[in-house]
């Protein structure tokens, strides 16, 4: 468990380092010998996940049942519930402000995914999901057509790159190491991962859309968010304006007892 210990002031070296890898990592999928790496790289990851869940068993139920829209409304509140869980994280006191700082990180990361994305289209860097172009690919919606028109099963997309679902969940766990140690760090990762899985093995996105676009994304959000003092006075300024609500909530029977609510934010450090 670590203090919650928000960055005041600028901090040059980590935000150029985040910037560094974010544009290697582009760069390698750009430039035509490392791209054919990642091509060959992205093909028989898909081919190797995809697979497998030809013939409907029980093995294609448990990653349909990952792609569904709903389904991601359930990750999000395991990533709240890992976030928010008092003295496991974060000291059961520091939780709110946890939650406020990386709610402003996010905000950052989703503006760079909008202007990025705009940029990947002026630059035609954009392409087709592999189910929708590799030959042979299973494709959930077709094996499970009324889970499909009735919850909607994320398996192709016409716009894959960058990893949109994967740059949130890369982000969270971005952000979540900068204050676990050993075995929770891993348990962040271990879940992050998990939860990529679903659009990988459906063929939502190919793996370069994850591992390139969804690492860059994640990388700029957690330089611009993380290591200025913008997480630090969004944070603040949150905690300002929901205090009335906090203090409202805190006299509720079960919901008071909740750390996020009942934990008074200390000072900012």
């Amino acid at each position: 468990m670590s203090s919650l210990r928000l960055n005041k002031h600028w901090r040059l070296l980590p935000i150029i380092l985040c910037h560094l890898l974010a544009l290697l990592l582009l760069l390698s999928w750009l430039w035509p010998v490392s791209r054919a790496i990642w091509d060959q790289f992205d093909l028989q990851l898909f081919q190797q996940l995809n697979a497998p869940i030809a013939g409907k068993g029980l093995w294609a139920y448990i990653w349909a049942f990952g792609s569904l829209r709903p389904v991601d409304i359930g990750v999000g509140l395991v990533m709240l519930a890992v976030m928010l869980k008092g003295d496991f994280i974060f000291p059961a006191a520091q939780v709110r402000k946890a939650l406020f700082a990386f709610l402003g990180v996010l905000l950052v990361m989703l503006v760079i995914r909008v202007l990025f994305s705009k940029w990947v289209d002026h630059m035609d860097w954009q392409h087709d999901s592999p189910s929708m172009v590799v030959d042979g690919a299973i494709r959930l919606t077709e094996l499970f057509p009324s889970w499909e028109a009735r919850w909607e099963l994320k398996d192709r997309s016409s716009n894959s790159f960058p990893g949109d679902h994967a740059s949130v969940l890369l982000i969270w766990a971005m952000f979540m190491s900068l204050f676990s140690r050993g075995w929770k760090t891993a348990l962040v990762w271990l879940l992050a991962g998990i939860f990529m899985l679903p659009r990988l093995v459906a063929g939502a996105h190919w793996g370069s859309d994850d591992f390139v676009g969804g690492v860059l994304l994640g990388l700029l959000g957690l330089a611009w968010g993380s290591f200025t003092p913008w997480a630090y006075h969004f944070s603040n300024a949150l905690e300002r304006v929901s205090a009335p609500l906090w203090r409202h909530l805190a006299q509720w029977p079960v919901l008071g007892s909740l750390s996020v609510i009942k934990a008074p934010t200390p000072a900012a450090s």
